[in-house]
């Protein structure tokens, strides 16, 4: 019997994490997260999957670092038969439960889709991702219509040093980078 609640989809639905596979014999799962910390994923109660019959809620009961990784236990699901159907599904959240942040700091998929212009004025792209370095972030940047060419950029996020400004309402983000570099 499915555990699985037919839901309204979220307004926004965000990717926070994957069900991976079964843990265990009791209806655990196994979770990789997108999350900083990966921790942070336990923070929502709420999961969104989308499954091919439409979006379907399921509630967080308990979760856990397990070893280098997350496991978890989802309300209604008690056996590893039972959790079956839902390994291999993307975790969703809606967006609008993540926290507000500080002025001048912003969520990766604010990000994502905003045009890239330098100081200059020229176009360089779009936000396709951003990449984790360890150092610092990177913007991969591609080509759009009416950009300065088809070159992928790697642009280190970097605020007052590459990154000039961010402006969400127009979607876009002022850059100091050289369009031949």
């Amino acid at each position: 019997m499915s555990s699985l609640k037919q839901a309204k989809a979220p307004e926004q639905a965000l990717v926070v994490g994957r069900i991976t596979s079964v843990y265990g014999v009791k209806g655990w799962v196994k979770l990789y997260s997108h999350t900083e910390p990966m921790t942070g994923i336990f923070d929502y109660k709420h999961w969104w999957l989308k499954t091919p019959s439409g979006w379907k809620v399921v509630e967080l009961s308990q979760g856990r670092v397990q070893g280098r990784g997350l496991v978890a236990a989802v309300k209604g699901y008690s056996d590893r038969d039972q959790v079956k159907e839902i390994c291999g599904m993307d975790v969703y959240i809606d967006a609008k439960d993540l926290p507000e942040l500080d002025e001048g700091d912003f969520y990766w998929n604010q990000l994502e889709g905003l045009k890239v212009i330098t100081k200059e004025g020229v176009l360089l792209g779009k936000v396709s991702q951003l990449m984790e370095t360890g150092a610092n972030d990177v913007l991969v940047v591609r080509s759009c219509e009416g950009s300065f060419d088809r070159e992928e950029r790697l642009i280190p996020y970097v605020p007052d040093q590459f990154v000039m400004s961010i402006a969400l309402d127009k979607q876009e983000m002022i850059v100091d980078w050289d369009p031949d570099f």
